[in-house]
């Protein structure tokens, strides 16, 4: 869950993070967490659209139209969209008092305005009506929302990291909004005794001290802020290889996925990937890694298999793909990708990496555990906990 997260925080491009899980496994809690890893923004004051003055590509009209717009630095926009919210609030609409008060049509920005390069959050994404989850993904695919409405058209930059929690349990998204996805992870509550119990004592800690907790964990989100700040201007000097190209086409085909969606996904999650890692190129295991992350959602008319089932077949998928001369020719040997950050491993304890991975996502999330664990926090270093 955080690999996605993180891949999906440097490249927002991705589709949005879709998160299955039972009730009660922290999915909200950590997506409202995942703020806190992001740098503030230099934003147009006023502006709905938190249009970044120092871009004068991507300014939004009204934006364009200021000489000098003045600049304000602001925390990164959290927007959760309610289950119960209108097709008019999600896209925006026309201020009609505005209309017939003054005789001048004016556009009231939305939902995704307000989320424009900030986080887009939908809890029980599974339950919301087809008609928005369809608007929604498209203005996530596409970076701008476009709206028609009594005679205005109008664009805006709708660019935003969207993340969807459901429960299973209360029913699936239909296959065409899964395949919309850019990555998918399943999580579950943990079940060793140790692991819950550091659960309760980091709650209670915070129940009785929330600002103490907060700076107890501080550095530690600043280092992974730094992380993603760093990735983000990585991620533009990485090509992907023809030959990269080919494996992932290859990949998707192999899977039998409907469409092109995953073989962009998988590239540009091991794009992601590769700049977290500090690489300078994108290699096979990473593109194998991703495909954790982008498959499982995607297998045509088996949706309700177990993040177990899944995860079998995408290994076998993956062996035969290694074990074909094609693929297996100048590509590193599984776990060689990791070598380049030995020295941030050893510093790392085994044994809170085997008990922080997450069901669904423990192999691709492997390869970003050393360097996300790079520094112990205080509390892991006391009781080796592999807190998620």
């Amino acid at each position: 869950m955080k690999t996605a997260l993180l891949a999906a925080a440097v490249d927002p491009s991705l589709g949005g993070v879709l998160i299955r899980g039972e009730k009660g496994t922290a999915k909200s809690t950590v997506v409202r967490a995942l703020r806190e890893l992001l740098p503030p923004l230099r934003a147009v004051t006023g502006c709905p659209y938190h249009c970044d003055p120092d871009r004068p590509a991507g300014l939004c009209d009204h934006c364009r139209t200021e000489n000098r717009p003045e600049a304000v630095t602001v925390t990164v926009p959290l927007i959760e969209l309610p289950l119960g919210a209108t097709e008019d609030r999600l896209v925006g609409t026309l201020d009609i008092e505005h209309a017939l008060t003054a005789g001048v049509r004016r556009f009231e920005p939305g939902l995704l305005a307000e989320a424009n390069r900030g986080i887009l959050y939908v809890d029980e994404v599974n339950l919301l009506e087809d008609h928005l989850v369809d608007l929604l993904l498209d203005a996530a695919t596409s970076g701008e929302n476009v709206v028609e409405r009594e005679g205005i058209s109008l664009r805006h930059p709708a660019r935003f990291i969207l993340v969807g929690t459901m429960n299973p349990e209360e029913g699936e998204l239909r296959p065409q909004f899964l395949d919309r996805f850019g990555l998918c992870v399943t999580v579950r509550g943990l079940t060793e005794t140790d692991e819950r119990v550091e659960v309760i004592r980091r709650r209670t800690s915070f129940e009785a001290d929330p600002g103490r907790f907060l700076r107890q964990w501080q550095q530690e989100d600043l280092r992974l802020r730094e992380l993603v700040v760093a990735a983000r201007k990585r991620i533009s000097r990485l090509d992907a290889s023809t030959q990269l190209l080919n494996d992932a086409v290859r990949i998707a085909s192999e899977a039998g996925v409907a469409g092109h969606r995953a073989d962009l996904a998988l590239v540009k999650a091991a794009r992601a990937f590769a700049a977290l890692l500090e690489r300078e190129t994108i290699d096979r295991e990473l593109l194998f890694e991703a495909a954790r992350f982008v498959l499982p959602h995607r297998f045509d008319g088996r949706l309700l298999r177990s993040p177990e089932e899944a995860d079998a077949e995408i290994d076998a998928l993956l062996e035969r793909l290694r074990s074909d001369d094609g693929l297996r020719k100048d590509a590193p040997a599984a776990g060689s990708a990791d070598r380049r950050t030995a020295a941030d491993a050893d510093e790392v304890d085994e044994e809170a990496l085997e008990s922080m991975q997450i069901p669904g996502g423990a192999a691709a999330g492997s390869i970003l555990l050393p360097i996300l664990k790079k520094k112990s926090s205080p509390m892991t270093t006391r009781r080796k906990s592999g807190a998620r």
